[in-house]
């Protein structure tokens, strides 16, 4: 992914207000982050625990969402969950499902999309083999780098063109 700006992350919200994209707290630590390693760029809201932001590149203009954390119950420390977008497992509370409101008049009649990601939403370190899962375990595929990223990519996209139908 390329870099990008605050004016760049507000500006690109498809699925909330010019309001709540100005209000939105953004990471701190933009300029530091390890760009070349991500497929998109994803953080959950420190003011707003049930919130989370996710912003990808989508056929070149940069397309945000904003999305809800669906707190559901606590599993046990040996239940293990999948991320839909990289595939990783976590166990405990690793994944969430999280949800985004449609665009256009699906999302004004209420609609939604959810996935279950990575609650960190690293999904992209996870791919690369930058970042561990807690305690899942290593997962062994056959599967080039080159093709898990490809992968992640493809799942991403479908969920970014789910929101924006």
């Amino acid at each position: 992914m390329r870099p990008v700006t605050e004016q760049d992350i507000r500006t690109s919200f498809v699925n909330c207000s010019k309001g709540e994209a100005k209000r939105l707290d953004l990471p701190q630590d933009l300029a530091d982050l390890p760009w070349e390693d991500l497929d998109f760029l994803g953080w959950r809201d420190p003011g707003a625990p049930g919130r989370a932001y996710l912003i990808a590149e989508r056929d070149g203009p940069l397309v945000g969402i904003a999305l809800r954390v669906t707190s559901g119950a606590s599993r046990g420390f040996t239940s293990r969950s999948m991320c839909s977008l990289c595939l990783s497992t976590h166990t405990g509370g690793g994944v969430a499902l999280m949800t985004a409101r449609r665009t256009g008049e699906a999302g004004r009649q209420g609609n939604s999309v959810g996935q279950y990601l990575c609650i960190d939403l690293a999904c992209s370190l996870y791919t690369r083999g930058k970042k561990e899962t807690a305690g899942a375990g290593v997962v062994h595929e056959s599967l080039t780098l080159e093709e898990k990223v490809a992968r992640t990519r493809a799942n991403l996209h479908s969920f970014v063109d789910k929101v924006v139908e």
